[in-house]
C-alpha cells in the first residue's frame, strides 16, 4: 500500500516542512514515489495481475475496497509518478515551490490519480475520480490567474455532472450483483439487456467525453488550461484527461460491450472531428497556450477514436500515444510558460528572434516541436501510425479525418515555432534555460526517443492486460481474484 499511502503522508508533512525547505521537500518526495512504482516494476509480470489491497468482505454500499494492478494499471501509475516529479522540478526555481499548500495540493491530486488507476471496485473508482477534482480546483482558483472565477465554476459543473452520469452508471450495475467489484460489475454488464447497456455506457461516456475533452464537449478546455498555473496545465492535460481514457479501456467498453456497440459509431465520429476542428483552431492562434490547447484536443481526439475500436492493436498504440502525449503537454506548456515568465506575453507575433538570445532554449523547443509532430524514432510516430491504419481499416472516411492530424500538426507546431524563435526580433534580451529546465526537457526527449525506438517494450508490457479485458467479454473472469 506504499504505492498509495506515500503521496497523502507526503500531502501532510507538505505542511509541517520550513518554508524554505519545501522546494526540496517536494521534489524529493515526488522522486521517492517514483522510485516506490520502480521498485513494483522491477519484480513485475505483465501476466499476472498483483493485488495491493483486499480485505475480502464487503463493506457498507458494496464496497469491495479491492485495490491492485495490472500491466495497464501499473504504466499508468509509473506515467503519474514521473509526470509528478517532473512537475515539480519544472517548478522548482518558482517561488511557488516554496509554497507548503501548492505541494500538498499536487500531492493529493496525485493521490487521488494513483487511486483511479489501482481500484478494483467501481464504487471506488468514482471516489477517487472525485477526489482528484478537489485539488486541482484549488490549484487552478488559488494559483491560476485572477478574475477567472468564470472559467472555474464552468470547469466545476462540466466535470460534476459528468461524474454523476458516470455515478448513475455504476448504481445501475450494482444493482443486480453482489458488490462493485470489477468482477462482479462485469458480470452484471454480460447479463444486462443491449438497450440498458447502452443507456449505461453513455453514463460512462458523459464523464469520460468531458474528461478527455471530446467534441463537443470541449468547451471548457481551452480557457481552464490558459488561465491555470504551469503545474495546473501540466496535471489537467498531461494527467488528468488520462483517467477518461483509461476509464474507457478498463471500465466503460468491457463492462457494457453489449450495448456498446450503438454508440461506437458515434464516439469515432466525434474524435474524427475533434481532430480537424481542434487542429483549425489551433492553426488561426496566436496566443500560444491556447494554441497547445487545442492541439491537444486534436490528439486526444485520435486516442479516443482508436480506443473505441477495440482492437488489440489500437489499443495498445493508444496506451503508447496516452504516454506521447502526456510528454508532449509537459514540454510544449513548459516552453509556453518559459516564453510568458521571460517576456509577459504569450502572443506569438509579439515575440520573435529569441533562438538568438537563449538558443538553449531554442534547442530543447525544437526537439520538443519534433516530438509534437510525431517525426520519426519519437514515441508518436509508432502510435498515429498505428491508430491511423487501424482507423482506415474500420472506414477509410475516418482514416482520413485522422491523417489530417499529420499535415495540420505540423503546421500549427512549426507555424508557432518558427515566428516566436526566429521571427522579427521584438526583444533585447532574454534569460536562458536554468539547470532544472534543461533537465525537464532532456528526460522528456529521452522518454520520447526512447519509445520511438522501442515501442514494443511498452506494447508488449500491456498486451496481457489488454488480452484479459478481451477475454471479460467473453466471459472468462479468472484473471482477478
Amino acid at each position: 500500500m506504499a504505492l498509495l499511502v506515500l503521496p497523502i503522508v507526503l500531502a501532510l508533512l507538505s505542511f509541517l516542512i520550513p518554508q524554505k525547505l519545501v522546494r526540496y521537500f517536494g521534489l524529493a518526495g515526488a522522486l521517492s514515489s517514483l522510485v516506490v512504482a520502480l521498485g513494483h516494476l522491477s519484480y513485475f509480470n505483465p501476466e499476472r495481475y498483483v493485488s495491493i489491497f483486499d480485505p475480502n468482505k464487503l463493506f457498507p454500499l458494496g464496497l469491495s475496497f479491492k485495490m491492485g494492478y495490472d500491466g495497464l494499471s501499473l504504466t499508468m501509475v509509473l506515467l503519474v509518478n514521473a509526470i509528478v516529479t517532473i512537475i515539480l522540478l519544472a517548478n522548482f526555481a518558482k517561488e511557488l515551490a516554496e509554497n507548503k499548500t501548492f505541494t500538498a495540493l499536487v500531492f493529493l491530486m496525485q493521490f487521488g490519480l494513483l487511486g483511479v488507476f489501482l481500484a478494483q471496485d467501481g464504487l471506488l473508482f468514482y471516489g477517487f475520480w472525485e477526489i482528484t477534482l478537489i485539488p486541482i480546483f484549488f490549484i487552478l482558483y488559488w494559483f491560476g490567474q485572477q478574475n477567472n472565477n468564470s472559467v472555474l465554476l464552468k470547469f466545476f459543473i462540466y466535470t460534476l455532472l459528468g461524474s454523476l452520469g458516470m455515478l448513475l452508471s455504476f448504481i445501475v450495475l450494482g444493482t443486480n450483483v453482489q458488490s462493485f467489484a470489477y468482477n462482479d460489475l462485469a458480470v452484471a454488464g454480460s447479463f444486462m439487456a443491449s438497450k440498458m447497456a447502452c443507456w449505461v455506457a453513455c453514463g460512462f461516456l458523459l464523464a469520460f467525453a468531458i474528461k478527455i475533452p471530446l467534441f463537443p464537449f470541449h468547451t471548457w478546455q481551452p480557457n481552464t488550461y490558459t488561465t491555470a498555473p504551469m503545474a495546473g496545465t501540466m496535471l489537467l492535460s498531461a494527467l488528468m484527461l488520462k483517467m477518461a481514457l483509461f476509464g474507457m479501456i478498463k471500465w466503460m467498453i468491457p463492462i457494457t460491450y453489449n450495448g456498446f456497440s450503438e454508440i461506437k459509431w458515434l464516439i469515432i465520429t466525434l474524435g474524427s472531428i475533434g481532430i480537424v476542428y481542434g487542429a483549425i483552431i489551433a492553426i488561426k492562434q496566436k496566443d500560444i497556450k491556447t494554441l497547445f490547447a487545442y492541439a491537444s484536443i486534436s490528439h486526444v481526439g485520435l486516442i479516443a477514436a482508436g480506443i473505441v475500436l477495440f482492437t488489440q492493436t489500437s489499443l495498445e498504440s493508444a496506451v503508447i500515444q496516452i504516454i506521447n502525449h502526456s510528454i508532449v503537454a509537459v514540454g510544449l506548456f513548459f516552453a509556453a510558460d518559459i516564453i510568458e515568465s521571460r517576456t509577459g506575453t504569450r502572443n506569438i507575433y509579439e515575440l520573435g528572434g529569441i533562438a538568438k538570445l537563449a538558443p538553449r532554449f531554442a534547442f530543447w523547443f525544437a526537439l520538443m516541436t519534433f516530438v509534437s509532430v510525431s517525426v520519426p524514432f519519437t514515441a508518436g510516430f509508432i502510435g498515429e501510425f498505428l491508430l491511423i491504419k487501424e482507423l482506415f481499416m474500420a472506414h477509410w472516411v475516418t482514416g482520413l479525418f485522422a491523417s489530417t492530424t499529420l499535415v495540420f500538426g505540423a503546421v500549427y507546431m512549426l507555424r508557432a515555432y518558427q515566428v516566436s524563435m526566429f521571427g522579427t526580433p521584438k526583444m533585447t534580451s532574454f534569460e536562458d534555460l536554468k539547470w532544472n529546465e534543461i533537465l525537464v526537457f532532456a528526460s522528456l526527449t529521452v522518454a520520447a526517443i526512447l519509445i520511438g525506438i522501442s515501442p514494443a517494450c511498452i506494447m508488449n508490457f500491456v498486451k496481457p492486460s489488454i488480452e484479459h479485458i478481451n477475454e471479460l467479454m467473453v466471459g472468462s473472469l479468472n484473471f482477478i481474484k
